[in-house]
């Protein structure tokens, strides 16, 4: 929406905030030769070296770190967002139909131990299917620039479905690459998800066109991401926990506070839900729209 139909619709008294976050948003997330890794200012080339050292350091305890991080809630934010993609039922349409050549290609970015993928293989069937010969018609692939969560990943696949779905009908797959440069032709995909991982990005605007380019016409962007608490009164107890609980108990536990505190204070430099909605728009997408979960603790962000 234009700036002038948006005053249409916000009272006078708002209409200066409206503006302020639109011309924030439609600034480049990276300015100049430094970002941002938590509260600290890096150079560019710095944070993706440093992103890369927190997820080896919590690779084999990834679940762990994110129940920290949700209270555990994590598991239900990834089981609703996945049955939003609509998998499911378009994979049923798919696997039931007599006619050949109809596939669905999804790709699950910054998905290393395959937490959302694996959900995708459950919904579709994959694993049945993995018994047949020939290609599955269903592919999830799984994109992770840190070898050592495609490694962890890799592994739980293997442990859970055997090596059929991996080397035989190609129903998952692990490929290592950055989300800012996917490794991937043009028109690849009928679905791109990314979950908890785009607040890692150094770019995230190159990332988003990046997502725009890999999707086929028609293709749907889903990201879930920690977002910004709407409830004034919630935030100040959500703050709480976050800075005083969650890296003591990385201490505690896993023995690694600064990866906790880290991942605590990314949630707090990345873009409000209003101003990823403008990013996506600037990166090409239609249709955008984001939906709040626990009092917006994460948020769905989707376009077209």
């Amino acid at each position: 929406a234009s700036l002038t139909r948006l005053s249409t619709r916000i009272p006078k008294q708002k209409q200066s905030t409206a503006i302020l976050i639109r011309s924030f948003a439609s600034k480049p997330y990276i300015s100049g030769d430094t970002t941002h890794f938590g509260f600290e200012n890096v150079s560019t080339n710095e944070k993706v070296g440093k992103v890369r050292e927190v997820f080896e350091r919590v690779a084999d305890n990834y679940d762990v770190m994110n129940d920290f991080m949700s209270a555990g809630l994590h598991r239900v934010w990834k089981d609703i967002f996945v049955r939003s993609t609509g998998v499911e039922a378009i994979a049923k349409t798919i696997r039931g139909t007599t006619t050949a050549g109809h596939r669905l290609d999804i790709l699950d970015v910054a998905g290393g131990t395959g937490d959302i993928a694996f959900r995708f293989v459950d919904a579709s069937n994959s694993m049945e299917r993995s018994k047949s010969s020939g290609l599955d018609e269903i592919s999830v692939t799984v994109c992770d620039i840190n070898p050592e969560m495609l490694r962890v990943g890799k592994l739980r696949a293997q442990d859970r479905y055997g090596d059929a779905i991996i080397n035989d009908t190609k129903g998952l797959s692990f490929v290592e690459g950055n989300a800012e440069v996917l490794p991937f032709e043009d028109d690849s995909f009928d679905i791109y998800t990314i979950a908890f991982g785009l607040r890692n990005v150094t770019d995230v605007d190159k990332a988003l066109r990046d997502a725009h380019r890999v999707l086929k016409p028609g293709g749907r962007f889903m990201c879930l991401e920690f977002s910004h608490v709407t409830n004034d009164a919630f935030r100040a107890v959500y703050d709480m926990y976050s800075f005083n609980v969650i890296p003591v108990l990385g201490d505690v536990v896993a023995g690694d506070r600064d990866s906790y505190q880290y991942l605590v204070e990314s949630i707090r430099k990345f873009s409000n839900q209003e101003e990823l909605c403008d990013r996506m728009t600037q990166a090409g997408f239609h249709g955008v729209k984001h939906t709040n979960m626990s009092s917006g603790i994460v948020a769905i962000h989707e376009g077209w």
